[in-house]
C-alpha cells in the first residue's frame, strides 16, 4: 500500500533547505522548525514524522502540505455500474440473472436515489433546547430552505 504523503519529497526538501540556509546542521534546522532533533534526522532519511511535527516542518519550509499529499480519486463509475460488475463476476449467477438483477438495480436506484443531498444540522447544544426552541429553529430552518429553493438562479 502507499503511504498517504510523500515522505521521500519532504526529506529531500528539508536537505536542500538545509543547504540553502547555509548548509544549517540538522540541530540548527530542527531548532528553527521547532521540531525534535531526532524528527528531523528521520525526516531526511525517509521517514513520516507525526502530524504536529509534519505541520511545523513543512512551515519551515515554506510549503503548503497538501503538496506532499496525493489528490483524492474521483469514482467516475455509479453505484448500479459497479453492482452490475460485481454481479457480471459472481460464479453463482448466470450471465442473463446477473443482468435481470442489475437491471433490478439499475431502476430501484433512479427511483430512489435523491439528486440533491439534504441539508443536516448538528447542533451540539441540542440537548440543552427546550422542545419548542428545537421547533422554531426546525421551522426557521424550513423557510430559510423553501427561499433558496424558490430563488431563480443566478445568471453568470
Amino acid at each position: 500500500m502507499d503511504e498517504p504523503i510523500d515522505i521521500k519529497t519532504l526529506g529531500l526538501l528539508v536537505r536542500r533547505e538545509r543547504e540553502r540556509r547555509g548548509r544549517l546542521s540538522l540541530r540548527a534546522a530542527a531548532e528553527q522548525a521547532d521540531v525534535p532533533f531526532n524528527t528531523l534526522a528521520r525526516v531526511e532519511k525517509g521517514e513520516l514524522p507525526d502530524l504536529a511535527n509534519f505541520r511545523r516542518i513543512v512551515a519551515w519550509l515554506g510549503v503548503p502540505p497538501e503538496r506532499f499529499f496525493d489528490p483524492p480519486r474521483v469514482r467516475t463509475e455509479s453505484t448500479p455500474e459497479v453492482i452490475a460488475l460485481h454481479l457480471a463476476r459472481d460464479p453463482n449467477l448466470s450471465e442473463a440473472a446477473a443482468e435481470k438483477i442489475a437491471s433490478l438495480v439499475r431502476e430501484l436506484y433512479g427511483a430512489l436515489a435523491s439528486a440533491e443531498p439534504g441539508v443536516s444540522v448538528h447542533l451540539r447544544a441540542s440537548h440543552t433546547f427546550v422542545p419548542a426552541a428545537a421547533r422554531k429553529l426546525g421551522e426557521l430552518l424550513e423557510r430559510i430552505q423553501e427561499a433558496v429553493v424558490a430563488r431563480p438562479p443566478v445568471e453568470q
